[in-house]
C-alpha cells in the first residue's frame, strides 16, 4: 500500500506518516514534506525518484506527471486500467494527503500583492485531489488534518479504509476544491486591475463586490420545516463562523430548533450582545417586544418583559450575562421558545430541566472587550430576490455621542440622552417603520413594521397603554426620518419629551419647527437604520 504526502500546513503530519510506517505503508513525498518526514528519520520516496522527472519551475510542475495520476486513477476492478499500469511501471497510490497551498490566508493579509496571490494557486494539489477524489472506490484522499484520527483508526482496526470513509472524505475534497476555487474566483474578479502599475510589488485596489459571488456554507442540520410547515428548509454556516454569532452557538437542552427559532434567536442575539450593560432582548416574530438594561440578569429581564408581556408570551429570550438561579425562576413562570445567554449557571440549568422542552443556547460573547460585539457580525448581509441576490455590507454601525447633533431650542437632558442611546440601538433591531418609545433603560412601547411611521407611533402607544406604561417623560427613537411634523406631533401627544431621527427630509425645518413649538428637544443621529 502507497501513500502519497503532499501539504503545505505540516500540522500533525510527521505522527500520521510515522503512524503510516508503522502499519507497513509505503511513503511517498513532495519537496518541503519530504524533507521533513527524512528529517524525522521516516523512510520516504521523493515523487521526483518515482517520475524520473524533477521538479521544475521553482515547484510549479513536480505532480503533474502519469506516474502519480495514473497511481490515482486507475481502476483496481478494471484489468485492462491494471495491466496498463504494469505496461508502464506505475505503482497504485491508494492514499493521497495533500492540503493546499495557504491562498485564503495570504490575500487575507494586508498588503497582499498580486503576485504573492498569484503564487499560492495550487496546481498540482487540486488535481491529485480531484483524481484521487474521483476514484474513491480505490483511494483514500486526506484533506485536512482533522481527518488524520478518524483514518489512522480504520487502517489500525481493518488495514484499509471502509467504503463509507472513503466516500466521506471523497465529498469533502471536491468540497474543498470548491471552497478554494470559489476563493480564488472571488480574489481575482474583486481585482480592480492596473496594467501601468504591475510590478512584483504591486498590491492591487479590490472591490468590496466582485465580479462573481462564490459563497459556500456548512450544513448545520436539516430542519423540521421552513417558515411553514408545507416549506423545506436546512440551516447552514458559514465556513468559519465568527465568534460570538449563534452559528458558533451550543443548544444545551430543549426541542430541535425550527426555522423561525433560528431567525428570531439570531435578531434577538444581534441586538443584546451590542449593549454594554447586562441587557435581556425578547423577540417575537423578528421584533423586539421588550428590551431593557439592569443591574444583572435579573432586573434587566424584569424590566425587558414589562414591556409587552402579551408578546413576550412564546417569545425568544437573549440575555449578555449569564443565567443565574434567580433569574431562570422568573423566566421560568413564562412561556418561552428559546432562550440565549454566553452561560448558565448550574442552579439555572436544574430551573430548566422540569421545562425539557425550552431551549438553552449559550452562546460565548466574541472577544474584545466594549467593541466585542463588533466582531460577531457579518460583514456581508444577502437576501434573494427572483433569481438574484442583494449583497450590501451589513449595518454595523454604532451611534457615538460626538455624532449626536442637537436641533431643537430645547437641549436634552444627560438622562434623556443616555435613554436616547439605548432608544436608538434598539430601533436598529426593529423592521421598518420603527418607532420606539424608551425611559430608564428600558422600551416602553415599540410600533414595528408598518406602511406608515404614523401608524408604528400610534401601535407603540396602544402596546404600552396595553402593558400598563406610562409614555410621560419618555424619549423616542425613529429609524428613519420624519417625512412631515405629524409623526413628531403623535409621539408628543403620547408623551415623549425627547426625539432622536437621522434627519435628511427635505421638511426638516418644518419638523424641527413643530419640535420647537411643542417644547421638546430633538436631535438628529445623520444615519437611518432601515430593516426590510
Amino acid at each position: 500500500m502507497n501513500a502519497l504526502i503532499s501539504v503545505s500546513d505540516k500540522t500533525g503530519i510527521v505522527e500520521f506518516a510515522r503512524t503510516l510506517h508503522a502499519l507497513g505503508i509505503r511513503l511517498l513525498s513532495t519537496g518541503g514534506t519530504a524533507q521533513l518526514l527524512a528529517k524525522e528519520g521516516l523512510p520516504v520516496t521523493e515523487v521526483a525518484e518515482v517520475t524520473q522527472f524533477p521538479e521544475m519551475l521553482d515547484g510549479r510542475v513536480k505532480t503533474l506527471h502519469p506516474k502519480v495520476h495514473g497511481g490515482l486513477l486507475a481502476r483496481r476492478d478494471v484489468p485492462a486500467h491494471m495491466a496498463a499500469l504494469k505496461e508502464h511501471g506505475i505503482d497504485t497510490i491508494d492514499l493521497l494527503v495533500v492540503n493546499l497551498y495557504p491562498f485564503e490566508a495570504t490575500v487575507a493579509k494586508a498588503g497582499c500583492t498580486l503576485a504573492d496571490a498569484i503564487e499560492n494557486i495550487d496546481i498540482g494539489g487540486p488535481a491529485m485531489v480531484r483524481s484521487a477524489a474521483k476514484n474513491w472506490q480505490d483511494v483514500g484522499v486526506v484533506t485536512s488534518a482533522d481527518q488524520y484520527e478518524a483514518v489512522l483508526a480504520e487502517l489500525k482496526a481493518g488495514g484499509r479504509l471502509s467504503d463509507k470513509l472513503r466516500f466521506a472524505l471523497s465529498v469533502a475534497a471536491f468540497n474543498r476544491i470548491a471552497q478554494y476555487d470559489g476563493a480564488i474566483s472571488d480574489y481575482l474578479s474583486s481585482v480592480k486591475f492596473e496594467e501601468e502599475k504591475l510590478s512584483e510589488a504591486y498590491v492591487p485596489e479590490r472591490s468590496l463586490f466582485p465580479g462573481q459571488s462564490n459563497g459556500h456554507f456548512v450544513k448545520v442540520q436539516d430542519l423540521r420545516y421552513g417558515e411553514n410547515s408545507h416549506q423545506q428548509a436546512a440551516w447552514y454556516r458559514d465556513l468559519h463562523p465568527a465568534p460570538g454569532s449563534i452559528a458558533a452557538g451550543v443548544q444545551l437542552q430543549g426541542k430541535e430548533l425550527s426555522y423561525n427559532n433560528i431567525a428570531d434567536a439570531d435578531a434577538a442575539w444581534e441586538c443584546v450582545k451590542s449593549f454594554k450593560l447586562p441587557a435581556c432582548v425578547i423577540v417575537k416574530h423578528a421584533n423586539p417586544c421588550g428590551v431593557a438594561v439592569g443591574t444583572n440578569a435579573l432586573e434587566a429581564y424584569g424590566k425587558a418583559f414589562q414591556t409587552d408581556p402579551t408578546s413576550a408570551f412564546g417569545g425568544i429570550i437573549a440575555l449578555n450575562r449569564a443565567v443565574d438561579g434567580a433569574a431562570a425562576q422568573q423566566i421560568s413562570k413564562q412561556f418561552v421558545e428559546v432562550l440565549m445567554a454566553p452561560d448558565f449557571t448550574p442552579e439555572a440549568l436544574d430551573v430548566f430541566k422540569a421545562k425539557a422542552n425550552v431551549r438553552l443556547m449559550k452562546i460565548a460573547l466574541p472577544p474584545g472587550g466594549d467593541t466585542a460585539w463588533k466582531q460577531g457580525r457579518n460583514a456581508m448581509d444577502a437576501k434573494r430576490v427572483g433569481s438574484g441576490l442583494l449583497l450590501q455590507t451589513a449595518d454595523n454601525h454604532e451611534l457615538e455621542l460626538p455624532d449626536v447633533k442637537v436641533v431643537t431650542i430645547k437641549q436634552p437632558t444627560q438622562e434623556e440622552m443616555q435613554d436616547l442611546m439605548f432608544a436608538w440601538k434598539v430601533a436598529k433591531y426593529v423592521k421598518s417603520n420603527a418607532i420606539v418609545f424608551c425611559k430608564g433603560g428600558m422600551t416602553m412601547g415599540v410600533g414595528a413594521g408598518q406602511m406608515s411611521r404614523l401608524d408604528s407611533a400610534r401601535i407603540a402607544s396602544i402596546k404600552a397603554q396595553a402593558a400598563g406604561l406610562s409614555l410621560k417623560n419618555t424619549v423616542v427613537a425613529s429609524d428613519a426620518f420624519f417625512p412631515f411634523r405629524d409623526g413628531l406631533d403623535v409621539v408628543v401627544d403620547a408623551g415623549a419629551t425627547c426625539v432622536a431621527q437621522p434627519g435628511g427630509s427635505m421638511r426638516d425645518q418644518e419638523v424641527i419647527d413643530a419640535a420647537n413649538e411643542r417644547g421638546v428637544a430633538m436631535v438628529f443621529t445623520g444615519v437611518r437604520h432601515f430593516r426590510h
